[in-house]
């Protein structure tokens, strides 16, 4: 039986937002969005998720620097397990994946992309 879980989506463009919340909805998982880096911080502080899929490229705050900031918060909650964040970028260079890991991110997927890709990404995650 597939797991429903608790995601945060941050993303700044409209359109690819109601695309992945809509797929998303379809696996009955509760989706919370966010349009920047910062909004991400801040839902963050205040509400627990299974998941992250974080852009890369946002206006405000990127996803790179939210996932620093997430990562310095949970050391500073002292939590027991690091929230999974799962990067999402349009961009494909080669030293993209690389950079996302090393910024505490924990899997990398380019869009667009295919939902049971992330579903297994998901699956995969959970059981860390």
């Amino acid at each position: 039986m597939k797991k429903e879980f608790k995601i945060l989506l941050v993303e700044d463009n409209p359109f690819n937002q109601k695309i992945v919340k809509f797929n998303l909805s379809k696996e009955n998982h509760q989706i919370v969005s966010a349009e920047n880096g910062k909004e991400a911080v801040e839902k963050f502080m205040i509400e627990e998720f299974d998941f992250i899929l974080m852009d890369i490229m946002m206006p405000e705050m990127d996803g790179l620097e939210a996932t620093i900031r997430i990562r310095e918060l949970e050391k500073d909650l002292q939590k027991n397990k690091k929230t999974p964040i799962i990067a999402l970028t349009a961009n494909v260079l080669d030293n993209d994946r690389e950079k996302c890991i090393s910024h505490g991110m924990n899997e990398y997927m380019t869009k667009p992309f295919k939902m049971s890709k992330l579903e297994e990404i998901l699956e995969t995650l959970k059981l860390l």
